[in-house]
């Protein structure tokens, strides 16, 4: 199962992932982004392309 790592200090809650992510790994939690679903991530490092500010890591 890989690793997902939100790096809050550069996340800015543009939701981009959730939106990206083709298997619902993410979820909006109150005020901010979290991965609900991980054993869901097939890696295929959408969630970390699209990021505009590089605050996903996905590691197998």
């Amino acid at each position: 199962m890989p690793t997902i790592t939100i790096d809050y200090e550069k996340c800015t809650f543009c939701q981009t992932c959730v939106s990206t992510c083709p298997m619902g790994v993410y979820e909006v939690q109150g005020d901010k982004v979290v991965v609900a679903n991980p054993d869901e991530c097939v890696v295929c490092r959408a969630c970390e392309a699209a990021c505009p500010n590089e605050a996903i890591t996905v590691e197998e």
